[in-house]
């Protein structure tokens, strides 16, 4: 049978692809970012590591009122805090990749990332940590999904990459605002990430619809939660961080209340819903949830998938 042009590939052949692209274009986390040129230079007080008036605590009165070097340092640690949760995600994807691979053909996990994203941390010389109490106890179970329910595992998966990835996506378009050194490793970490966000879509397109009632069941049910909390992790500032920087009560209201937050996240997450609502994992009955957990924007209009139109 001959494929047309506009024909949707295969989840096989969309991993065919992305495999021969990995191997290809694959970077390297010393070869790809000249950590010693004297653009790349982290200097303290720096502007351009600021938050912007878009941007989480930016957007607080309490942070614009204060000095123009407390501001820079802020948004660098912001940056750093959220580089070192991304180094532990980085971790559970590789583990969870190697048991998938386990249950089918050997395959090897790229960490570059992390190394990446620890040089930057280390040149920063700011203190981060990654996940901490019941988040990395639930990070070690996380792996195991790929092999006794891949589906959830890389649910998991877009949930950590795809609203990093609009964040970045619209740092990236600030242009030479943007220090050059997390202009770089932006640049690379959206373009490498891609792949992983195409690969999830796919896998879910292919086998969600393939699932018996109940896993399927549990999927719906599980879906806003671990979105809700892959957002929570990977986006908003910790509190360690906020209570270092001794942020007041009335800020951390604002900045877990703010429409324009609450908006981002919203937008963040489209993709997402669209993969799950074509796939039959959002639908009228879940959609009251997303709503409540704030991952879909009240006015949403499901579109069923034609399955589920013909079934009813």
């Amino acid at each position: 049978m001959t494929t047309t042009p506009h024909a949707r590939p295969t989840h096989e052949q969309l991993a065919t692809r992305l495999h021969r692209a990995s191997v290809g274009r694959n970077k390297d986390a010393y070869a790809d970012v000249d950590w010693d040129a004297p653009a790349h230079r982290i200097i303290e007080g720096d502007p351009r590591w600021a938050l912007t008036p878009e941007r989480g605590l930016g957007r607080t009165h309490w942070y614009r009122a204060q000095p123009e070097p407390i501001r820079a340092r802020m948004g660098l640690h912001c940056a750093v805090a959220q580089l070192r949760v991304g180094m532990d995600f980085e971790s559970i994807l590789c583990r969870g990749l190697l048991e998938l691979a386990f249950e089918r053909e050997p395959g090897n996990a790229d960490c570059q990332h992390s190394l990446m994203f620890q040089e930057l941390i280390a040149r920063s010389g700011l203190p981060a940590r990654g996940l901490g109490g019941v988040e990395r106890v639930l990070s070690r179970r996380i792996p195991r999904l790929a092999r006794t329910f891949p589906e959830l595992f890389f649910l998991h998966v877009l949930g950590g990459e795809a609203p990093i990835d609009h964040v970045q996506r619209r740092e990236l378009r600030r242009g030479d605002a943007l220090h050059p050194l997390m202009r770089t490793v932006m640049r690379i970490h959206v373009t490498e990430e891609a792949r992983h966000i195409s690969f999830a879509r796919s896998y879910l397109r292919e086998r969600v619809p393939r699932l018996g009632w109940w896993k399927r069941a549990q999927l719906e049910l599980h879906a806003p939660f671990v979105l809700r909390t892959m957002v929570d992790e990977m986006i908003a500032p910790p509190r360690w961080l906020l209570d270092l920087y001794g942020v007041p009560t009335e800020a951390r209201r604002a900045l877990r209340g703010c429409p324009h937050a609450q908006a981002d996240v919203i937008e963040g997450l489209a993709p997402i819903r669209s993969i799950l609502t074509e796939v039959g994992a959002l639908t009228p009955r879940s959609l009251p949830l997303w709503r409540a957990l704030g991952l879909a924007p009240a006015s949403a209009v499901m579109r069923l998938p034609a399955s589920a139109t013909a079934s009813s």
